[in-house]
C-alpha cells in the first residue's frame, strides 16, 4: 500500500496487512486504533529526539563494527559517531525536528555519552560479528514476519547470538518479558533462515550500561509464533470490521495522532485528510 487511500478497500473495511514486525505487533497491543493509523493508513508521523537519538547511536556503532575487530578502539568509536552525525545533518528524521543552536548540541553530546557507555559494557574488539542492521523475513502461514537484528554473532562455541541496542531506560521487571518478546521473533527468524536458534538473546541497555540476556527455547519460540498468529488474526478481524478501538495508556503522551482519538473528543475518520496537513504545517520552515 503506497498511499492512505489504498488501504481501504471498501466504505468497512481495510486491507489486511501481509507482514507484521516486532514493533507493529506491539504497536496493535498497546492501540489497535494507532496501529490503524500508523500500519494501514500509513499517516505521516514526525520523528522525536528519542528516535532519531536512537537511529543515530545505532548507525554509529554499525560503522563501529564495520572496522576490523583489532581496529574498534575508543578513537575509532569517536570517529565513527562523528561520521553518523554528520550523515544525519541532511536526515529527515533530524530536520524535521527543528532544533535550534542549543538544542543541536545537547542532542549531539547525548549521542556521543550512549555511545561512549558501549565500550563500559563489551570490548568489540572481542565480538566476532556475522551480521549488522541485518533484513530478516519468514512465513507463517500467509503472514509474513520480517525484522531487523542490530547485531548477529557468534559466541565462543560457535553458536549465534542476537543482540539488539536500546537508548532509551531499561525495563522494569514487569515490562522485561514484553521487552525480550522481540528477540524471540528474532530468535524465530533465525531458525527459520538459517536452522539454527541463537543460544542468547541480548539487550543491551547504553543509557544505563545494563545488558538482560536470555536464552530462547522451542517452547518460547512456539509461544512467540502462536501469539504473533494470534495478534494477526486480530488484525485481519479488525480490518474485516473497521473495528480499531483506542487504547489509553502511558503511550497516549506521545502520540502523534491524539488529536483524532475519540478518547480525546476527536474523530478518526478526518486523521487521512486532516494528518498529512498537520504534519505539513508542523515541518519546519
Amino acid at each position: 500500500m503506497s498511499d492512505t487511500t489504498s488501504a481501504r478497500t471498501s466504505e468497512s473495511s481495510w486491507a489486511v496487512p501481509t507482514s507484521l514486525s516486532p514493533s507493529r505487533v506491539e504497536s496493535f497491543l498497546s492501540c489497535p486504533l494507532a496501529f490503524r493509523f500508523s500500519s494501514i493508513e500509513k499517516l505521516p508521523d514526525l520523528p522525536t529526539v528519542a528516535t532519531t537519538r536512537g537511529s543515530l547511536v545505532h548507525r554509529a556503532l554499525e560503522l563501529l563494527f564495520l572496522e576490523p575487530a583489532p581496529d574498534r578502539t575508543r578513537t575509532a568509536l569517536d570517529t565513527s559517531v562523528e561520521a553518523a552525525i554528520v550523515e544525519y545533518r541532511d536526515h529527515p528524521d533530524f530536520t524535521l525536528l527543528g532544533l535550534n543552536q542549543a538544542e543541536i548540541s545537547v542532542f549531539e553530546d547525548e549521542c556521543r555519552v550512549l555511545a561512549a557507555n558501549y565500550l563500559t559494557m563489551e570490548d568489540p574488539t572481542t565480538v566476532r560479528d556475522i551480521g549488522l542492521e541485518l533484513r530478516l523475513e519468514a512465513p507463517i502461514g500467509d503472514l509474513t514476519l520480517r525484522g531487523i537484528i542490530d547485531r548477529l554473532e557468534l559466541d565462543a562455541d560457535g553458536e549465534l547470538v542476537v543482540t539488539d541496542y536500546k537508548t532509551g531506560r531499561a525495563p522494569s521487571p514487569n515490562w522485561e518479558r514484553k521487552s525480550l518478546s522481540g528477540l524471540n521473533f528474532y530468535s524465530f527468524l533465525c531458525e527459520s533462515i538459517f536452522g539454527k536458534r541463537p543460544a542468547a538473546i541480548r539487550l543491551m541497555y547504553l543509557k544505563s550500561g545494563e545488558t538482560i540476556t536470555a536464552t530462547p527455547s522451542a517452547q518460547s519460540t512456539k509461544f512467540m509464533t502462536t501469539r504473533t498468529t494470534a495478534v494477526f488474526k486480530a488484525v485481519a478481524t479488525a480490518c474485516e470490521r473497521d473495528d480499531f478501538r483506542p487504547r489509553q495508556s502511558a503511550l497516549c503522551n506521545y502520540c502523534s495522532f491524539q488529536q483524532w482519538c475519540p478518547e480525546f473528543g476527536g474523530d478518526p475518520a478526518l486523521a487521512a485528510t486532516e494528518a498529512p496537513v498537520a504534519f505539513t504545517r508542523s515541518v519546519p520552515a
